[in-house]
């Protein structure tokens, strides 16, 4: 359907389409000092708009408004309608404590009180 409407309309039609994925997404890739708006993601990576975006590759992090999500590891990019796409291999979660190096008991007690 959208072949039969002139060229510039397409172009604007395009032009919304993107405006709009860019303005709901809060995803954020930082790669050093530069911030790129996630257009869309997936389990396995995300895109990018092709403008503005380098082709990435390497140890990026992903942020959701001002939260760290995770630590990406891009092992490809392409351009493909416009947008980057980024796949990583690895996404590492961030977590706000430092990882247990003992297996934890679900029935352990909290705390312990001392004698009376």
């Amino acid at each position: 359907m959208l072949e039969f409407l002139p060229l510039e309309v397409r172009q604007g039609l395009e032009a919304a389409r993107r405006r709009d994925l860019r303005a709901r997404s809060r995803l954020r890739v930082h790669v050093d000092d530069a911030v790129y708006p996630v257009l869309r993601s997936w389990p396995g990576g995300f895109a990018l708009e092709a403008e503005h975006a380098p082709h990435l590759r390497g140890l990026v992090d992903l942020y959701d408004g001002t939260r760290h999500l995770m630590q990406c590891l891009i092992v490809a990019s392409s351009v493909e309608g416009g947008e980057v796409i980024c796949d990583f291999k690895r996404a590492t979660p961030i977590t706000d404590r430092a990882a247990l190096d003992y297996l934890r008991d679900a029935n352990a007690p909290v705390a312990y009180l001392p004698k009376a």
